[in-house]
């Protein structure tokens, strides 16, 4: 049986849909290749594609999604509330069938000396032994492009040390299925979603493998926890979940419901009775039933 892998890349665009299709299609444009899930946000002005297929067709969809974003994206005029430091901000590759975790790193490795020789846009790898996303993201595309020029363990894996002068640089990596996991409070108040984050997120001392910062979604009047779930198995979404509906009480707050950027495994929705209240809730965000629906 064919290896199959899976990619989801992160796009600094979640308000022009035309870009974002564009985007889309110039990954769909590879043979063998398909794409199973699109998500825009306008607030965070970002996009996720994920897509899957055979390893060297998976490469090449993702330098194909770069050069598309690298044309059509400019960091200079781009503001969300989102962290991010390149048009193309991220892109993992994820074990799904019949291949390595190690064999991923090694695809990442590839993919980055492709975006950074065919598209001159620099690459910084993570994961599986390299830095951490959040590391490498600190200070954004307007603080790194000023520090790369004068330290040099800032600069880029591959190219640079400049950043692409629109682009920024792209972060590739290999990394177990991850949730990008969001719970939105009926408050506007990011200081209440920024103290409830700090608890739960593994490096305040909370729970183990999340990453969760506060945010405000100004077009909603919400504040938002906004986390990844990196290791779902240890730290599902419902344990998560009820922590943040507890602490919100705690500030009188209610919890308005919960969102899935992108896909998320079947058993990741086994939540022991609590209800996780996802809005948009449909069948077509479970991972497994778009793999068996896409790819035989």
């Amino acid at each position: 049986m064919e290896p199959i892998v899976e990619c989801v890349p992160n796009f600094s665009e979640g308000r022009d849909a035309g870009v974002v299709c564009a985007i889309h299609q110039a990954i769909g444009s590879v043979a063998d290749v398909r794409v199973l899930d699109q998500t825009m946000d306008a607030d965070h002005h970002r996009s996720v594609i994920t897509f899957a297929g055979p390893p060297d067709a998976v490469v090449e969809a993702a330098v194909r999604g770069a050069a598309k974003a690298v044309e059509t994206i400019d960091l200079n005029l781009h503001r969300g509330v989102h962290p991010r430091l390149g048009a193309v901000d991220v892109i993992p590759f994820v074990p799904i069938r019949g291949i390595t975790m190690a064999e991923c790193a090694a695809m990442a490795k590839r993919a980055g000396g492709e975006i950074w020789k065919r598209l001159a846009l620099p690459v910084y790898l993570y994961g599986e032994g390299r830095r951490k996303l959040e590391d490498v993201r600190r200070g954004q595309f307007e603080g790194l492009r000023n520090s790369v020029l004068v330290d040099e363990s800032a600069r880029p894996d591959f190219g640079g040390p400049e950043l692409h002068p629109t682009a920024g640089a792209a972060i590739v990596g290999a990394r177990k299925v991850l949730i990008a996991f969001n719970v939105n409070l009926n408050t506007d108040n990011v200081t209440i979603a920024n103290a409830i984050a700090r608890t739960i997120r593994t490096s305040g001392g909370g729970f183990p493998n999340v990453k969760a910062i506060g945010l405000v979604l100004e077009s909603r009047g919400v504040a938002q926890v906004s986390m990844n779930l990196t290791d779902y198995e240890v730290t599902p979404p419902h344990v998560v979940f009820q922590a943040i509906e507890r602490q919100a009480a705690e500030y009188g707050v209610s919890v308005a419901g919960s969102e899935i950027i992108g896909l998320i495994p079947r058993q990741a929705l086994e939540t022991d009775g609590v209800n996780l209240r996802i809005e948009n809730y449909r069948p077509e965000m479970v991972l497994e039933y778009r793999l068996e629906q896409t790819l035989k």
